[in-house]
């Protein structure tokens, strides 16, 4: 079927864990390869499955005190990098750039943290960086990459494994495209709504 995609690769880098298993054990039965970061990468290993590491990939390390780990052109490149565009699969291969298939992310919880009275400092450590940015980059290339932009949505990409296997098409990952602006779009609000506050 026209616009039908594979999930060969995914990334993934979560701050909630819970309910990752389930989804973890589906895509790897699929032969779906992990990539990941820090204490996500840690959890997956824990697991039993196989997982690259991003700073292999990158060559650099979590930097800052955790604020860079996947802003780099090799993870963006190859969650942005048009399928079928000859130019980005040629740039591909010159950078050694993976293709990112599918990715799972959530975000820093901004909101919970300014609920709980917490100093102006911790709030601001709390908006995320990395992964709003890869929350976008991956719905912006719906067209081939597959975004789950929080643990409400493992449920729902669960059950088009277990309908589909690693397959989707351009309905299901628009569908996932336009949560994960929602998504993004919330999480902005909070923060304006915060600074305005403050």
């Amino acid at each position: 079927m026209a616009g039908t995609k594979r999930i060969k690769t995914a990334l993934i880098s979560v701050f909630h864990k819970d309910g990752l298993d389930d989804l973890l054990k589906k895509l790897d039965e699929e032969g779906v390869q992990f990539l990941s970061t820090g204490g996500t990468q840690q959890f997956i290993e824990s697991l039993g499955y196989e997982c690259q590491k991003v700073e292999d990939v990158t060559s650099y390390p979590s930097i800052l005190g955790g604020r860079v780990k996947t802003l780099h052109p090799k993870i963006f490149g190859g969650i942005l990098a048009r399928r079928d565009n000859e130019e980005d699969q040629k740039q591909m291969v010159e950078y050694t750039i993976p293709a990112i298939d599918l990715v799972i992310v959530d975000l820093y919880p901004f909101e919970q943290t300014v609920a709980s009275g917490a100093s102006a400092q911790d709030i601001i450590e709390k908006i995320d960086i990395g992964g709003i940015s890869l929350i976008r980059a991956g719905a912006k290339n719906f067209k081939d990459v597959v975004i789950v932009p929080s643990k409400a949505e493992y449920p729902v990409l669960l059950q088009l494994l277990n309908t589909k296997g690693a397959e989707t098409d351009i309905e299901d990952r628009k569908m996932f495209a336009e949560r994960a602006f929602g998504v993004s779009s919330h999480y902005d609000t909070a923060i304006h709504s915060w600074f305005a506050a403050e």
